[in-house]
């Protein structure tokens, strides 16, 4: 055999390698991703749509490359020093600065939470079942799929419920867009218009979630990942930032086909008010199961993120055993505090207390803390890894910049939804 031949016959055994390694490798970046189409960036993105239309959707195309650029960061700190994200903020800037970090992060969990449990109890209600069954269930399955005692376990059944979400895709094509208002969307960037920056910097912010930080980089060290894994964790990341923003697309395109076309300023707030907006379109069935499925799909993921990302940020601060491929009876602090986030924001739902005020207030904690988040993540980028390892020349500006901006986007919406 020539060596021509050698190079023909080994190429197709490299490309089958390279997509074994991958799905070998995929997961943390899937999971997180579709945990930060979360119950509030849906509704975000629906409301882009009905006020704004098809100029909402360049936005997140534009968003692609932001998130993935800061997320693999994330995935270079953990597989490189082994480290989740609190472990190497109390290593290298001391117990202080990484118990403030956490502390806020776990207060935000638990506001998410919130969220997420009133979009499950919302999508309950579309099917005439009561909050208390939806909600006392999801926390049941959330905390026992956890006990199971295997990371790899959680991430399938969590990137399972979390593909739900496509559901949105064929529904955004149901809903009969118009291709010619969309081009002429992708060319139109309102600046000048108050509502359209504010609802801009509510998706810019909502981009990057302080738990997504702290959830990916232990997520590739309790995967136990190694360097090998880089390019294909890389990979990982990209495919999930494509996916993110193209459920934050569907949601947008099927809003500006339909409530967007009709009545651009009704307020969609839950997720009884998509589904009454969408039902004169897609009908009242396939509007429940369309947008009943999004949700919950994205309900679940993110609750699951959410709170395994507050529960190992606490065992990387104070030390305790924090990965989920340790039986309940070695790790009882870690799923003890796993547990408790799950009930207490389940309890919060069943309270009373106004949810839509609290998701606000969760809101505008995520956007304030993205600078100190962010702004860890930049410093320990620079800081934790070996000089091989670092950003370098235009690449690191890019990202710096980039970084910035969402922060900026982020305080700004925090300060407007205060005042």
């Amino acid at each position: 055999m020539g060596h021509t031949d050698v190079m023909q016959a080994e190429a197709p055994r490299a490309a089958r390698g390279f997509w074994w390694r991958l799905l070998a490798t995929v997961g943390p970046g899937i999971l997180v991703m579709l945990a930060n189409t979360d119950a509030g960036c849906m509704i975000t993105a629906a409301q882009s749509g009905a006020v704004w239309g098809y100029a909402m959707v360049l936005p997140q195309l534009v968003l692609i490359p932001i998130v993935y650029v800061v997320q693999e960061i994330t995935v270079r700190l953990g597989l490189v020093t082994g480290r989740g994200h609190g472990e190497l903020i109390r290593h290298h800037f001391g117990r202080g600065w990484a118990w403030i970090s956490v502390s806020t992060l776990f207060l935000s969990a638990i506001g998410a939470l919130v969220t997420e449990f009133a979009g499950i109890a919302g999508v309950g209600e579309l099917f005439g079942i009561s909050p208390y069954y939806t909600v006392s269930t999801a926390t049941v399955l959330l905390i026992a799929l956890a006990l199971t005692g295997s990371y790899k376990r959680v991430e399938r059944v969590g990137i399972a419920m979390g593909l739900f979400e496509l559901a949105l895709v064929p529904g955004a094509l149901l809903a009969h867009p118009s291709w010619h208002q969309l081009l002429q969307g992708l060319a139109t960037v309102p600046l000048d218009h108050p509502s359209y920056v504010y609802l801009l910097a509510a998706n810019v912010g909502a981009v990057i979630m302080p738990w997504m930080i702290f959830y990916q980089q232990s997520a590739v060290v309790d995967r136990k990942l190694t360097l090998r894994d880089l390019r294909f964790a890389r990979w990982d990341t990209f495919l999930g930032s494509i996916l993110t923003q193209v459920i934050m697309i569907a949601v947008v395109v099927m809003i500006a086909a339909t409530v967007g076309r009709t009545h651009p300023n009704t307020p969609l707030e839950t997720v009884g008010d998509i589904a009454q907006g969408l039902t004169p379109f897609l009908g009242a069935a396939a509007a429940k199961v369309i947008f009943g499925l999004g949700m919950l799909g994205a309900s679940f993921v993110a609750a699951l993120v959410v709170s395994l990302a507050g529960a190992w940020g606490i065992g990387e601060v104070t030390g305790i055993r924090h990965s989920l491929n340790t039986r309940w009876k070695d790790a009882k602090a870690f799923y003890t505090v796993y547990s408790l986030a799950h009930i207490g924001g389940a309890a919060l739902v069943f309270s009373g207390l106004n949810l839509i005020n609290l998701s606000v207030d969760t809101e505008v904690m995520n956007s304030l803390l993205l600078p100190i988040v962010l702004g860890f993540l930049l410093l320990l980028e620079r800081r934790a890894l070996p000089p091989e390892y670092r950003m370098r020349g235009w690449y690191r500006w890019i990202v710096t910049g980039l970084s910035f901006i969402v922060m900026a986007f982020g305080v700004y919406m925090g300060l407007q939804i205060v005042v």
